[in-house]
């Protein structure tokens, strides 16, 4: 791997510490990060309710909110249409909670993945015109659902679509109202929201409209997680967002949270969560329902009131997650044992990875997961043995848009459906044609990649000597979380350490080193990598090396052996 040292601007970096009332070292990352006046260091570093964005200016506002409220007064059961995974589930609390509040009726439909597939369907849609529902609303989907939308319109509902993933290039569907910062003509600020962000500005429009502003702060929680599980970049309003909502998840009011926080062994001091506790320990709970079972779960766990019902749910979706890391496990250790014994496998620009008997519901996860280890753009597929069709999902490395590749008229052409991001992907296409999918992809990335791309690099934000590390550099660093996509955390390096003692491997994956500086005499700290056991049975690393480290820094809150912890990104 190749280390990239951002080099210091230390005249920006010295007029902002004096403009803006900052250590040296803040105004230095703040620099990096593109903050270059006080004005812009004010509102990264402390973010209010006073900086989120009018929800009117987003396109088709006025139209959506105009529609709900003739809902709400007319006594119209709304049926919200969800997605599975953390982000859906969560845009549909916030808006179902928004219009009960508001003396509406909201129902929800959130589809099986493995039943149903991603995606608004027509007989959903026909089903809740049967039942009298003249208004649906999606949430994070919908914005390639023509179909679907042109369902809507032949059984006369009303369709409202709500969502952030990247719309069809000149094509929109046919609803009353679609609320996306990313199509054609929108001038909202943030481009980068989340689907829960989008169903929150419609929340946020009804719920002030209403006179009930003051609840924001409670939306703003359930938006925070969906954020940062989301991973779209915590920048602009999304860190509005993720701030305010973490701070405000100190102390949890709803019995939901309380209760997953618990199974989670999130926040048991008082402390705040960080952005890597829900990252790490909440969404993947979350997501497991989905995944592994049914999203409902989810919706339920956030809207009863009892204690009982809210423990009985939050163990069940850890033991989902346990299940979903047992399979994710077993696929990847396939995957490797599969590319680590046949060199010429791992030779493709992009990986294109199929098997039988793979959860549909995980293959997101172990694409990431091939990424980290290769650097390759990947798209990892589950056979449907009954169906023919295939399932996949796909993970991009930074550079290279992936939903662009697949929009290529030699790809396109081959998908049952497709969409999102420039970093994720997901798709679904006859199994018999993933040969043809691999070549076309070998093809656009020969074209659009070179080998240095695929060579992975990690940025240093700042070279330190290892005795500069303190429990007030850790808290110095902390002003500038939530850490995430867009504002990722300060990536520090060493040089020339003594590893004092042999390699310490956790839990048979995990590696813990002690090192020092000079000749060793001096204190010794911690440096804990995860995953990074195979490394270094690998490289066979023996007490009395030297070694450059690149990590991140954080702090151990245990009572006995707390304390400024090393979190490896990597070490030569």
């Amino acid at each position: 791997m190749r280390w990239i040292v951002r080099p210091p601007d230390l005249a920006a970096a010295s007029r902002l510490s004096a403009e803006a009332k900052v250590s040296p070292l803040i105004a230095h990352l703040l620099a990096q990060r593109g903050i270059t006046s006080a004005e812009q260091a004010q509102l990264f570093l402390s973010p209010s309710l006073s900086h989120l964005h009018s929800p009117y200016l987003m396109l088709g506002m006025n139209k959506a909110v105009e529609r709900l409220r003739a809902a709400i007064a007319g006594k119209e059961t709304v049926l919200i249409y969800g997605d599975y995974d953390v982000d859906g589930t969560l845009a549909v609390v916030i808006l179902k909670t928004a219009i009960e509040i508001c003396g509406g009726t909201a129902d929800f439909h959130v589809p099986h993945r493995i039943k149903d597939g991603y995606g608004m369907k027509s007989d959903v849609i026909e089903q809740a015109a049967a039942t009298d529902v003249r208004l649906i609303i999606s949430v994070d989907t919908g914005i390639r659902a023509f179909a679907a939308a042109e369902t809507a319109h032949r059984v006369g509902v009303d369709l409202i679509v709500t969502d952030h993933h990247l719309p069809e290039v000149g094509e929109i569907p046919q609803a009353v109202a679609v609320l996306n910062p990313n199509q054609p003509g929108c001038g909202y600020p943030c481009k980068e929201l989340c689907g829960a962000g989008v169903a929150f500005k419609l929340a946020q429009a009804l719920l002030e409209g209403a006179g009930h502003e003051r609840l924001l702060p409670s939306f703003i929680k359930m938006v925070a997680i969906a954020t940062i599980a989301d991973a779209v970049p915590l920048t602009g309003e999304n860190r509005v967002l993720a701030k305010l909502g973490l701070e405000g998840l100190r102390k949890p009011v709803n019995v939901g949270l309380k209760a997953l926080f618990e199974v989670a062994s999130v926040g048991r001091n008082g402390s705040a969560p960080s952005a890597s506790d829900v990252a790490f320990r909440i969404a993947p709970r979350l997501n497991a329902a989905g995944r592994m079972d049914v999203a409902n779960d989810v919706i339920a766990l956030f809207t009863i009131r009892e204690m009982t019902q809210a423990q009985e749910i939050s163990a069940k979706l850890n033991q989902l997650n346990a299940e979903r890391q047992n399979e994710e496990a077993r696929i990847v250790k396939e995957i490797q044992e599969r590319l680590d014994g046949d060199a010429a496998q791992r030779e493709p620009y992009c990986l294109v990875l199929d098997g039988d008997n793979w959860h549909r519901g995980v293959i997101g996860i172990v694409a990431t997961r091939v990424v980290e280890r290769y650097g390759r753009p990947t798209l990892v597929l589950a056979h449907d043995a009954e169906s023919g069709e295939a399932y996949g999902s796909g993970r991009s490395i930074p550079g290279f848009h992936l939903l662009q590749a697949l929009e290529q008229p030699d790809c396109r052409k081959l998908f049952t459906r497709f969409g999102g991001h420039a970093h994720a992907v997901g798709f679904s296409l006859p199994g018999e044609s993933i040969p043809e999918l691999r070549a076309r992809m070998e093809e656009y990335t020969h074209r659009h990649l070179t080998l240095a791309d695929l060579e992975p690099t990690l940025e240093v934000d700042l070279e330190i000597k290892l005795e500069q590390i303190s429990l007030d550099l850790c808290r110095e660093l902390q002003q500038l979380e939530p850490f995430g996509q867009g504002n990722r955390e300060p990536l520090l390096a060493v040089r020339n350490v003594l590893l004092q003692q042999p390699p310490k491997l956790l839990k048979e994956k995990h590696l813990k080193l002690r090192v020092a500086a000079g000749n060793g005499r001096n204190q010794g700290y911690d440096a804990l990598g995860w995953r990074m056991a195979e490394r270094t049975q690998s490289e066979g690393l023996i007490a009395g090396e030297r070694l450059d480290l690149a990590f991140t820094l954080e702090e151990n809150q245990h009572p006995d052996f707390g304390g400024p912890q090393m979190i490896l990104r990597d070490f030569t």
